[in-house]
């Protein structure tokens, strides 16, 4: 009698199983008219049906990628199918399972990233300073926020170091998180050493499924695969397959895609076919805002004449920028008592006043040497202060900084007490011109270009 029973146990298995397989076939053949078909290659074609039995519907599906991707996105498209053909409310559910049906477990897939990727929770779109050289870039990150996929895809976002490259990227993400859709984000280098490690390891299929199956793909600093062939067509199939199916992608690089010389030309082309935006660096209101921002933070309070302080100096980024708010915060820390402008003067002047390689002069290197030259303080040099001493200082420091710095008019003028570019070209165009005709402004000069460029004679350069 046991050996009967478990024999009529079998024998209603292999019917239940035939049974799914077969409504399963006729569902797929379904599924393939109502899906584009990539999707359908990629989480449908090596499905298959195990077992049907009272209200449930098992399908086998070949890694827990699939399985995640059906139940968060087409379940109840499968479900309307199955319904169609079993005359049943029938729920579907998704099993691993091999070749032979029989249930695997998840396999073991080391990869350098986590397949829910962590963010900086500061790193929000509630907590991007807004302004003129970032403005654009926000915006189109927001858009891409509210509809992936259907925005702007791909969105192509460059800027130096320290922009906010970074910040929009994790803004993005943790946006699609809270609404629930899966998102991945790697930096080149990851995607490239796990490239690399599945085709080593033969675990290529498992690194397919994990990518092509995110609803969001996230990548920073995307510039490190160019010149790396194979990673490159790694790339290129897996942004066919998402863009094919509709999937957001989200690009960062410090260079736009037409000055990557490296990278194959049908990437440069699908990396344009969305939208491309850069972010400039801060102009000053944008850098007074941000030192709010960073004090509120930390809870801390700080004159606003020391803010304005800070932000004149012209941190080329952001992280520049925060590095001086926190130099300052930290004298005022170990000496135990509140900042002030001499204290804060003193932390910038220590940055300034070390030696640096030639070519590497900085905004605040030249604005330091200039105040010691003419015995006006930085606080003056970059002021409102307009007597004759301090007016003939600013314009030698205009002409340094054009001519030592790759800074632009605007950021010149900013820098220095806020006046616009008109007022630099002529403060400029003075101490042009009077360096063949006065002595003074010839000696002053020279001493700061030979503390500059040390290996240089005066007189090679004046």
């Amino acid at each position: 009698m046991p050996e009967r029973a478990e024999a009529v146990k079998s024998c209603t298995k292999d019917f239940m199983a035939n049974s799914a397989s077969k409504i399963w076939e006729t569902v797929l053949g379904e599924l393939q008219v109502q899906v584009n078909k990539s999707n359908y290659r990629t989480w449908l074609e090596k499905t298959i049906g195990i077992s049907y039995e009272g209200t449930q519907f098992l399908v086998g599906v070949p890694n827990t990628f699939v399985s995640e991707y059906l139940s968060r996105n087409q379940r109840s498209l499968i479900q309307k199918s199955l319904i169609a053909h079993t005359s049943s409310d029938v729920q579907v559910y998704f099993r691993v399972v091999g070749n032979d049906g029989a249930e695997l477990p998840r396999p073991e897939i080391e990869m350098t990233v986590s397949d829910r990727p962590r963010f900086n929770p500061d790193y929000a779109f509630d907590t991007f300073i807004e302004g003129p050289g970032n403005r654009l870039a926000r915006a189109a990150a927001m858009a891409v926020s509210d509809n992936p996929g259907h925005a702007y895809n791909p969105l192509f976002i460059y800027a130096g170091p320290g922009l906010g490259k970074t910040h929009l990227l994790h803004a993005i993400g943790q946006s699609a998180r809270a609404k629930n859709l899966s998102v991945l984000s790697v930096t080149g280098e990851q995607f490239t050493n796990e490239f690399v490690s599945a085709i080593r390891e033969r675990k290529t299929e498992e690194f397919r499924s994990k990518y092509r199956s995110a609803g969001i793909l996230l990548v920073d600093d995307i510039h490190f695969i160019g010149g790396k062939e194979q990673t490159e067509e790694g790339f290129f199939h897996t942004f066919n397959e998402l863009h094919n199916a509709n999937r957001q992608i989200v690009i960062t690089s410090d260079r736009p895609p037409k000055s990557m010389p490296l990278l194959e030309e049908r990437l440069r082309s699908r990396f344009e076919w969305g939208l491309t935006v850069d972010i400039q660096p801060p102009d000053f209101e944008t850098r007074l805002a941000i030192l709010q921002s960073k004090v509120r933070q930390r809870q801390a309070t700080l004159d606003p004449q020391i803010l304005e302080f800070i932000g004149q100096q012209m941190a080329q980024n952001i992280r520049e920028l925060e590095g001086s708010l926190n130099r300052v915060l930290a004298y005022a820390r170990l000496l135990q008592t509140l900042p002030t402008m001499e204290m804060a003067a003193k932390a910038l002047r220590d940055i300034g006043s070390k030696s640096l390689p030639t070519g590497m002069n900085t905004h605040t290197h030249i604005i330091q040497l200039v105040s010691e030259a003419f015995q006006i303080p930085t606080a003056d040099l970059c002021g409102a202060r307009r007597d004759k001493e301090a007016t003939l200082a600013r314009r030698v420091a205009m002409y340094l900084l054009r001519k030592e710095t790759a800074m632009g008019l605007n950021q010149i003028g900013q820098t220095l007490g806020g006046r616009d570019a008109s007022a630099v070209t002529v403060g400029c165009k003075k101490v042009a011109g009077e360096l063949t005709t006065n002595d003074y402004i010839q000696t002053k000069t020279g001493e700061i270009q030979a503390k500059l460029h040390p290996e240089v004679k005066i007189a090679q350069r004046i």
